[in-house]
């Protein structure tokens, strides 16, 4: 399995942004593909965005297409997700996640997980 570790969440107020790195380890990255999920207080955990292997292939949930985007750097290891036009209702935890497989963007069908970075988003 990868080690990941994410960064750059914060305080924004709604209309800004804000970008989320996922660094992970191991000398395998490109193999995975990558996913961002969200959690909200109270809530389940949700699909935000997932990156195929080489980052020509992406996914978004309905709510934020448009809004945001995910990309990846092989060389660096690393995920991102660029996050525009924020609003309160995506105030969340946000975690970074990685599998080798590909085709359905459930919580359980990632098997690395990062432990989070706070993103809140005031009106």
């Amino acid at each position: 399995q990868v080690q990941l570790v994410e960064s750059g969440g914060g305080l924004v107020q709604a209309g800004g942004s804000l970008r989320l790195s996922c660094a992970a380890s191991g000398r395998t990255f490109s193999s995975y593909a990558m996913g961002w999920f969200r959690q909200a207080p109270g809530k389940e955990r949700e699909f935000v965005a997932v990156i195929n292997w080489s980052g020509g292939s992406t996914y978004y949930q309905d709510s934020v297409k448009g809004r945001f985007t995910i990309s990846r750097d092989n060389a660096k290891n690393t995920v991102y997700l660029q996050m525009n036009s924020l609003k309160p209702e995506d105030t969340a935890v946000y975690y970074c996640a990685a599998d080798t497989r590909w085709g359905t963007w459930e919580v359980a069908d990632f098997r690395s997980w990062g432990q989070g970075t706070q993103v809140t988003v005031s009106s």
